[in-house]
Protein backbone atom coordinates (compact mmCIF):
# COMPACT_ATOMS: atom_id res chain seq x y z
CA UNK A 1 0.00 0.00 0.00
CA UNK A 2 2.90 2.34 0.74
CA UNK A 3 3.90 1.76 -2.65
CA UNK A 4 0.91 2.78 -4.23
CA UNK A 5 0.51 5.73 -1.69
CA UNK A 6 3.98 7.41 -3.22
CA UNK A 7 3.13 6.47 -7.19
CA UNK A 8 2.22 10.02 -8.99
CA UNK A 9 -1.39 9.81 -11.14
CA UNK A 10 -2.54 12.26 -13.14
CA UNK A 11 -6.16 12.94 -14.32
CA UNK A 12 -7.11 12.75 -18.07
CA UNK A 13 -9.06 15.89 -17.90
CA UNK A 14 -5.64 17.25 -17.26
CA UNK A 15 -3.98 16.40 -20.88
CA UNK A 16 -3.05 19.60 -22.05
CA UNK A 17 -2.10 21.46 -19.56
CA UNK A 18 1.33 22.53 -18.86
CA UNK A 19 3.53 19.59 -18.46
CA UNK A 20 6.51 18.75 -15.70
CA UNK A 21 4.04 21.59 -13.49
CA UNK A 22 3.76 20.69 -9.77
CA UNK A 23 2.24 23.88 -8.21
CA UNK A 24 -1.68 24.81 -8.51
CA UNK A 25 -2.86 24.83 -12.05
CA UNK A 26 -5.88 27.62 -13.24
CA UNK A 27 -8.18 26.09 -15.42
CA UNK A 28 -11.48 28.03 -16.67
CA UNK A 29 -13.90 25.11 -17.28
CA UNK A 30 -16.88 26.61 -19.90
CA UNK A 31 -20.34 25.87 -18.51
CA UNK A 32 -23.13 25.80 -21.24
CA UNK A 33 -26.71 25.31 -22.52
CA UNK A 34 -26.15 22.19 -24.72
CA UNK A 35 -27.86 22.97 -28.78
CA UNK A 36 -31.07 20.72 -27.79
CA UNK A 37 -31.69 23.08 -24.85
CA UNK A 38 -30.59 26.33 -26.49
CA UNK A 39 -33.51 25.90 -29.13
CA UNK A 40 -35.72 24.75 -26.48
CA UNK A 41 -35.21 27.60 -24.71
CA UNK A 42 -35.77 29.82 -27.95
CA UNK A 43 -39.22 28.64 -28.20
CA UNK A 44 -40.27 29.37 -24.65
CA UNK A 45 -38.41 33.04 -25.39
CA UNK A 46 -40.60 33.54 -28.73
CA UNK A 47 -44.19 31.99 -27.13
CA UNK A 48 -43.40 34.26 -23.93
CA UNK A 49 -42.56 37.29 -26.21
CA UNK A 50 -46.06 36.59 -28.64
CA UNK A 51 -48.23 36.75 -25.44
CA UNK A 52 -49.19 33.31 -26.26
CA UNK A 53 -49.82 31.67 -23.15
CA UNK A 54 -52.05 29.13 -24.89
CA UNK A 55 -48.52 28.26 -27.01
CA UNK A 56 -46.42 28.44 -23.76
CA UNK A 57 -48.05 25.73 -22.40
CA UNK A 58 -47.98 23.29 -25.05
CA UNK A 59 -43.96 24.09 -25.25
CA UNK A 60 -43.61 23.66 -21.63
CA UNK A 61 -45.93 19.87 -21.71
CA UNK A 62 -43.81 18.89 -24.59
CA UNK A 63 -40.18 19.93 -23.59
CA UNK A 64 -41.10 19.33 -20.30
CA UNK A 65 -38.32 22.30 -18.96
CA UNK A 66 -39.27 25.51 -16.39
CA UNK A 67 -38.38 28.38 -18.29
CA UNK A 68 -37.55 30.42 -15.25
CA UNK A 69 -34.73 27.52 -13.96
CA UNK A 70 -32.90 29.07 -17.36
CA UNK A 71 -33.60 32.71 -16.92
CA UNK A 72 -32.00 32.45 -13.83
CA UNK A 73 -28.88 30.42 -14.73
CA UNK A 74 -28.45 32.18 -18.23
CA UNK A 75 -30.72 35.53 -17.89
CA UNK A 76 -28.39 38.20 -18.17
CA UNK A 77 -26.99 36.77 -21.93
CA UNK A 78 -31.14 35.39 -22.34
CA UNK A 79 -32.25 39.08 -22.01
CA UNK A 80 -29.49 40.60 -24.25
CA UNK A 81 -29.99 37.81 -26.88
CA UNK A 82 -34.03 38.84 -26.78
CA UNK A 83 -33.62 42.50 -27.02
CA UNK A 84 -31.28 42.06 -30.08
CA UNK A 85 -32.82 39.19 -32.42
CA UNK A 86 -36.08 39.44 -31.15
CA UNK A 87 -38.29 42.06 -33.00
CA UNK A 88 -41.96 42.86 -34.14
CA UNK A 89 -43.06 44.63 -37.32
CA UNK A 90 -45.38 47.05 -37.62
CA UNK A 91 -48.42 44.69 -38.04
CA UNK A 92 -47.41 43.43 -35.12
CA UNK A 93 -45.31 39.97 -36.78
CA UNK A 94 -42.04 38.55 -35.31
CA UNK A 95 -39.34 39.27 -37.25
CA UNK A 96 -36.21 36.95 -36.91
CA UNK A 97 -33.62 38.48 -38.48
CA UNK A 98 -30.25 36.29 -39.38
CA UNK A 99 -27.34 35.82 -36.86
CA UNK A 100 -23.96 36.90 -36.97
CA UNK A 101 -22.61 34.74 -35.03
CA UNK A 102 -23.99 30.83 -33.00
CA UNK A 103 -25.44 32.20 -30.35
CA UNK A 104 -23.58 31.16 -26.79
CA UNK A 105 -25.37 30.19 -23.24
CA UNK A 106 -22.21 30.08 -20.87
CA UNK A 107 -20.67 30.88 -18.14
CA UNK A 108 -17.03 30.20 -16.96
CA UNK A 109 -16.14 28.10 -13.43
CA UNK A 110 -12.27 28.65 -12.48
CA UNK A 111 -11.35 25.81 -10.53
CA UNK A 112 -7.29 25.71 -8.94
CA UNK A 113 -5.89 22.08 -8.57
CA UNK A 114 -2.67 20.33 -9.31
CA UNK A 115 -2.02 18.71 -12.67
CA UNK A 116 -0.39 15.34 -10.75
CA UNK A 117 -0.61 14.46 -7.40
CA UNK A 118 0.21 11.41 -4.96
CA UNK A 119 -2.68 8.80 -4.68
CA UNK A 120 -3.23 10.27 -0.98
CA UNK A 121 -3.98 13.85 -2.55
CA UNK A 122 -6.08 12.88 -5.86
CA UNK A 123 -8.71 15.62 -4.71
CA UNK A 124 -6.46 18.34 -5.71
CA UNK A 125 -7.33 17.16 -9.09
CA UNK A 126 -9.91 17.36 -11.51
CA UNK A 127 -11.31 13.83 -12.69
CA UNK A 128 -13.87 12.79 -15.43
CA UNK A 129 -16.64 11.87 -12.48
CA UNK A 130 -16.97 15.07 -10.98
CA UNK A 131 -17.42 16.18 -14.39
CA UNK A 132 -20.50 14.17 -15.01
CA UNK A 133 -21.63 15.04 -11.77
CA UNK A 134 -21.72 18.75 -12.62
CA UNK A 135 -23.54 18.00 -16.07
CA UNK A 136 -26.38 15.98 -13.80
CA UNK A 137 -26.16 18.88 -11.60
CA UNK A 138 -26.72 21.39 -14.40
CA UNK A 139 -29.51 19.83 -15.74
CA UNK A 140 -31.13 19.07 -12.95
CA UNK A 141 -30.94 23.35 -12.05
CA UNK A 142 -32.02 23.78 -15.39
CA UNK A 143 -34.73 21.57 -16.19
CA UNK A 144 -36.48 21.47 -12.26
CA UNK A 145 -36.75 23.28 -8.69
CA UNK A 146 -36.18 19.55 -7.29
CA UNK A 147 -32.45 21.27 -5.38
CA UNK A 148 -34.06 24.84 -4.79
CA UNK A 149 -33.37 25.64 -1.27
CA UNK A 150 -32.04 22.47 -0.57
CA UNK A 151 -29.39 21.49 2.27
CA UNK A 152 -26.82 19.36 0.57
CA UNK A 153 -23.17 17.90 1.49
CA UNK A 154 -20.80 16.76 -0.79
CA UNK A 155 -18.37 13.81 0.65
CA UNK A 156 -14.77 13.78 -1.22
CA UNK A 157 -15.52 17.08 -2.58
CA UNK A 158 -11.93 18.11 -3.80
CA UNK A 159 -12.10 20.98 -5.97
CA UNK A 160 -15.48 21.05 -5.37
CA UNK A 161 -16.65 22.07 -8.77
CA UNK A 162 -19.98 19.89 -8.50
CA UNK A 163 -20.66 21.58 -5.22
CA UNK A 164 -20.33 25.23 -6.54
CA UNK A 165 -22.55 25.10 -9.27
CA UNK A 166 -25.24 23.41 -6.62
CA UNK A 167 -24.59 26.67 -4.91
CA UNK A 168 -26.26 28.56 -7.35
CA UNK A 169 -29.93 27.55 -6.01
CA UNK A 170 -29.27 25.15 -2.79
CA UNK A 171 -29.55 26.82 0.81
CA UNK A 172 -26.24 25.78 2.22
CA UNK A 173 -23.76 23.39 0.48
CA UNK A 174 -21.02 21.86 2.50
CA UNK A 175 -18.15 20.91 0.53
CA UNK A 176 -16.31 17.90 2.96
CA UNK A 177 -12.72 16.56 1.76
CA UNK A 178 -10.34 15.79 4.70
CA UNK A 179 -6.26 17.37 4.51
CA UNK A 180 -5.31 20.91 4.93
CA UNK A 181 -3.83 21.00 1.31
CA UNK A 182 -7.31 19.63 -0.17
CA UNK A 183 -9.26 22.15 2.29
CA UNK A 184 -7.20 25.27 1.53
CA UNK A 185 -7.89 24.11 -2.45
CA UNK A 186 -11.37 23.93 -1.80
CA UNK A 187 -11.89 26.75 0.00
CA UNK A 188 -9.68 28.83 -2.87
CA UNK A 189 -12.00 27.54 -5.58
CA UNK A 190 -14.61 28.54 -3.82
CA UNK A 191 -13.36 32.15 -3.16
CA UNK A 192 -12.31 32.23 -6.92
CA UNK A 193 -16.05 31.36 -8.04
CA UNK A 194 -17.50 33.93 -5.79
CA UNK A 195 -18.93 36.71 -8.03
CA UNK A 196 -19.96 33.99 -10.79
CA UNK A 197 -23.21 33.05 -9.39
CA UNK A 198 -25.61 35.72 -6.80
CA UNK A 199 -25.22 32.94 -3.84
CA UNK A 200 -28.79 33.16 -1.52
CA UNK A 201 -27.25 30.51 0.23
CA UNK A 202 -23.78 30.07 2.31
CA UNK A 203 -21.02 27.54 1.28
CA UNK A 204 -19.06 25.92 3.90
CA UNK A 205 -15.78 23.87 3.19
CA UNK A 206 -15.45 21.65 6.36
CA UNK A 207 -13.01 18.75 7.22
CA UNK A 208 -14.99 15.07 6.89
CA UNK A 209 -12.60 12.20 7.43
CA UNK A 210 -14.69 8.83 6.75
CA UNK A 211 -12.24 6.83 8.83
CA UNK A 212 -13.52 8.79 12.22
CA UNK A 213 -17.16 8.61 13.71
CA UNK A 214 -19.89 10.50 12.43
CA UNK A 215 -20.89 13.07 13.59
CA UNK A 216 -17.22 14.62 13.89
CA UNK A 217 -16.07 16.45 17.18
CA UNK A 218 -17.11 19.91 16.72
CA UNK A 219 -15.02 22.78 17.44
CA UNK A 220 -14.63 23.89 21.60
CA UNK A 221 -12.09 27.12 20.29
CA UNK A 222 -8.91 24.22 20.98
CA UNK A 223 -7.66 23.62 17.59
CA UNK A 224 -5.30 25.27 15.70
CA UNK A 225 -5.88 28.09 13.11
CA UNK A 226 -6.40 25.60 10.23
CA UNK A 227 -8.06 22.88 11.84
CA UNK A 228 -10.20 25.75 13.29
CA UNK A 229 -11.06 26.70 9.85
CA UNK A 230 -12.27 23.66 8.58
CA UNK A 231 -14.18 22.59 11.95
CA UNK A 232 -17.34 21.55 12.39
CA UNK A 233 -20.57 23.82 14.91
CA UNK A 234 -22.67 22.27 16.70
CA UNK A 235 -25.15 24.34 14.62
CA UNK A 236 -24.17 22.90 11.19
CA UNK A 237 -24.16 19.44 12.48
CA UNK A 238 -28.07 20.00 12.79
CA UNK A 239 -28.44 21.84 9.83
CA UNK A 240 -26.87 18.25 7.98
CA UNK A 241 -29.46 16.33 9.58
CA UNK A 242 -32.09 18.24 7.16
CA UNK A 243 -29.72 17.73 4.56
CA UNK A 244 -32.02 16.00 1.12
CA UNK A 245 -28.79 15.51 -1.09
CA UNK A 246 -25.27 13.79 -0.96
CA UNK A 247 -23.06 14.42 -3.58
CA UNK A 248 -19.43 12.55 -4.40
CA UNK A 249 -17.50 11.49 -7.14
CA UNK A 250 -14.31 9.66 -7.84
CA UNK A 251 -14.57 8.22 -4.34
CA UNK A 252 -14.22 4.94 -5.65
CA UNK A 253 -10.75 3.65 -5.80
CA UNK A 254 -9.28 1.96 -2.34
CA UNK A 255 -11.65 -1.10 -0.81
CA UNK A 256 -10.75 0.62 2.74
CA UNK A 257 -11.69 4.50 1.70
CA UNK A 258 -14.98 2.44 0.09
CA UNK A 259 -15.67 0.44 3.35
CA UNK A 260 -15.10 3.64 5.20
CA UNK A 261 -18.01 5.56 3.47
CA UNK A 262 -20.71 3.43 3.25
CA UNK A 263 -20.22 3.24 6.94
CA UNK A 264 -20.03 6.80 7.64
CA UNK A 265 -23.16 6.58 4.59
CA UNK A 266 -24.98 4.42 7.59
CA UNK A 267 -24.83 7.13 10.18
CA UNK A 268 -25.72 10.16 7.51
CA UNK A 269 -28.24 8.35 6.14
CA UNK A 270 -29.81 6.52 9.35
CA UNK A 271 -33.03 4.03 8.81
CA UNK A 272 -36.15 4.24 10.91
CA UNK A 273 -35.69 6.86 13.25
CA UNK A 274 -37.85 9.65 14.26
CA UNK A 275 -35.19 12.16 14.36
CA UNK A 276 -34.64 11.58 10.92
CA UNK A 277 -36.36 15.00 8.74
CA UNK A 278 -35.58 14.19 5.26
CA UNK A 279 -34.95 10.88 3.21
CA UNK A 280 -31.47 12.04 2.02
CA UNK A 281 -30.11 10.69 -1.72
CA UNK A 282 -27.17 10.44 -2.78
CA UNK A 283 -26.00 10.68 -6.52
CA UNK A 284 -22.45 9.34 -7.08
CA UNK A 285 -20.77 9.57 -9.78
CA UNK A 286 -17.42 7.19 -10.78
CA UNK A 287 -15.38 5.87 -13.01
CA UNK A 288 -14.59 2.17 -13.65
CA UNK A 289 -10.76 1.54 -13.28
CA UNK A 290 -9.31 -2.19 -14.43
CA UNK A 291 -6.33 -3.87 -13.89
CA UNK A 292 -4.85 -7.19 -14.35
CA UNK A 293 -5.65 -9.53 -11.67
CA UNK A 294 -3.31 -12.55 -10.81
CA UNK A 295 -6.16 -14.04 -9.38
CA UNK A 296 -8.58 -14.21 -12.33
CA UNK A 297 -5.83 -13.86 -14.92
CA UNK A 298 -7.89 -11.19 -16.45
CA UNK A 299 -8.32 -7.59 -16.50
CA UNK A 300 -11.14 -7.07 -13.64
CA UNK A 301 -12.44 -3.63 -11.94
CA UNK A 302 -12.34 -5.15 -8.82
CA UNK A 303 -12.59 -1.55 -7.11
CA UNK A 304 -16.00 -1.29 -8.90
CA UNK A 305 -17.27 -4.63 -8.12
CA UNK A 306 -15.94 -3.84 -4.27
CA UNK A 307 -18.60 -1.29 -4.58
CA UNK A 308 -20.98 -2.89 -5.82
CA UNK A 309 -20.98 -5.36 -3.07
CA UNK A 310 -22.54 -2.59 -0.76
CA UNK A 311 -25.24 -1.99 -3.81
CA UNK A 312 -28.65 -3.88 -3.95
CA UNK A 313 -29.90 -2.82 -7.76
CA UNK A 314 -33.38 -1.98 -8.19
CA UNK A 315 -35.46 -5.84 -8.81
CA UNK A 316 -31.99 -7.15 -7.16
CA UNK A 317 -33.00 -9.37 -4.10
CA UNK A 318 -29.49 -10.72 -3.13
CA UNK A 319 -28.49 -11.50 0.48
CA UNK A 320 -25.18 -9.09 1.22
CA UNK A 321 -21.80 -10.06 2.28
CA UNK A 322 -21.73 -7.50 4.87
CA UNK A 323 -24.52 -8.31 6.62
CA UNK A 324 -22.96 -5.70 9.73
CA UNK A 325 -23.77 -3.19 7.31
CA UNK A 326 -27.10 -1.36 6.32
CA UNK A 327 -28.51 -2.54 2.58
CA UNK A 328 -28.53 0.80 0.16
CA UNK A 329 -30.56 0.35 -3.22
CA UNK A 330 -29.10 2.05 -5.83
CA UNK A 331 -30.09 2.57 -9.43
CA UNK A 332 -27.39 3.57 -12.11
CA UNK A 333 -28.15 6.63 -14.25
CA UNK A 334 -28.43 6.35 -18.38
CA UNK A 335 -25.86 9.40 -19.03
CA UNK A 336 -28.00 9.46 -22.32
CA UNK A 337 -30.54 11.25 -20.10
CA UNK A 338 -28.46 14.42 -19.77
CA UNK A 339 -26.58 15.96 -21.91
CA UNK A 340 -22.74 17.43 -21.68
CA UNK A 341 -23.19 21.08 -20.02
CA UNK A 342 -19.51 21.21 -19.71
CA UNK A 343 -17.46 21.26 -22.32
CA UNK A 344 -14.08 20.71 -21.95
CA UNK A 345 -13.89 16.76 -21.74
CA UNK A 346 -15.24 13.16 -23.21
CA UNK A 347 -17.32 10.97 -21.10
CA UNK A 348 -15.91 8.17 -22.08
CA UNK A 349 -17.28 4.80 -21.87
CA UNK A 350 -16.10 3.85 -17.95
CA UNK A 351 -18.16 6.53 -16.28
CA UNK A 352 -21.26 5.43 -14.03
CA UNK A 353 -23.68 7.77 -12.25
CA UNK A 354 -25.89 6.30 -9.52
CA UNK A 355 -28.49 7.05 -7.70
CA UNK A 356 -28.29 5.25 -3.70
CA UNK A 357 -30.92 5.51 -0.79
CA UNK A 358 -31.10 3.17 2.01
CA UNK A 359 -32.67 0.31 1.91
CA UNK A 360 -36.83 -0.25 3.28
CA UNK A 361 -35.91 -3.87 3.98
CA UNK A 362 -32.12 -4.69 4.90
CA UNK A 363 -30.50 -7.98 5.63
Amino acid sequence: MDGEDSSEVMSEVHVGCPPHSSGPHISCFTISLPPGTIKSCWLLLVAQLTSSFFLVILILIYLEVEPSRYNELFEAEAAASVREVLTLDDDGDLVLPRRSKQSTRCFNVTIQHNITSLIPSVGLQVWKAELVLADFVMHKMCTSSDFNGIISLELGAGTGLAGILLSRVAWTVFLTDHGNYILDNCAKNVQLNSGVFSHQGSVHVRDLNWMNPWPPIFSLGNSSASQERYSWNSSELKEVQRASVLLAADVIYSDDLTDALFHTLKRLMPLGSKKVLVNMVLYLALEKRYNFSLNDLDVVANGYSHFRSYIMGEGEHRRFERESFPAFVGKCIDLNEFPQYVREYDRGNDVELWQIKRSENES
